[in-house]
């Protein structure tokens, strides 16, 4: 596993973000950990999270000049890679979706940097489960403008069954030819659970049995 991946894991658990026990997800299933980055609380945690996922779209090379952070939890996300991304001389625009949309001054459903037709747009994100989220932006965004969303990174891939049998990261490149960029998959998690980097071993068994009953 690369360092920076390592590092991330560590991060995630030193931050109160991986979580070990027995969660309800959004997509229904009962679950041994979760991912809560609403625990990314401080001004040094988020410049840290903005330069994992910027190192993410470098060793990807990936070429979007807009990212995009479905509300809520996105928009951070967005806002700190764009702003870890310039630290390294690439400059990069970011918007973000309303709730609902703004019936007054200039309007609209997206802030941030306009959405043309035929731009590049990376989604920023948190984990993928099912792929509910993506599946929620992709209308909002092509309501907005033509644009391509070629790409989308999150923190960790689940490796989970989408719709189909198929993992919801397969599903999103084959339904919307969205490529899926994880910082860190579920198995890397496993991983550093079996080698120690992060406490938590007593909860292996549970991850096993969730992989067996739900990966893809």
């Amino acid at each position: 596993m690369q360092q920076y991946k390592q590092d991330f894991i560590r991060f995630m658990a030193e931050s109160g973000v991986l979580l070990f026990g027995e969660f309800t997800l959004k997509s229904g299933r009962r679950a041994p950990y979760f991912i809560n980055t609403g625990r990314y609380r401080t001004g040094t945690q988020a410049k840290r999270l903005g330069e994992f996922y910027a190192a993410c779209y470098l060793e990807n090379k990936l070429t979007a000049k807009t990212l995009v952070g479905p509300a809520y939890k996105g928009i951070p996300l967005a806002v700190s890679t764009a702003i870890a991304l310039a630290g390294q001389g690439v400059e990069v625009g970011f918007c973000f979706d309303r709730k609902e949309v703004k019936d007054h001054g200039e309007g609209g459903l997206f802030v941030g940097a306009e959405l043309r037709a035929g731009d590049e747009v990376c989604l920023i994100e948190d984990v993928m489960t099912s792929g509910k989220a993506l599946r929620e932006i992709l209308p909002k965004l092509r309501a907005e403008a033509e644009v391509r969303a070629t790409d989308m990174i999150i923190s960790v891939d689940r490796q989970e069954r989408g719709e189909g049998e198929r993992s919801a990261a397969e599903e999103a490149f084959e339904q919307f030819g969205v490529r899926v960029h994880p910082i860190v998959t579920m198995d890397e998690i496993v991983q550093a659970l079996e080698e120690g980097t992060i406490p938590g071993r007593e909860y292996l068994p549970a991850m096993r049995a969730y992989r067996a009953q739900y990966g893809a």
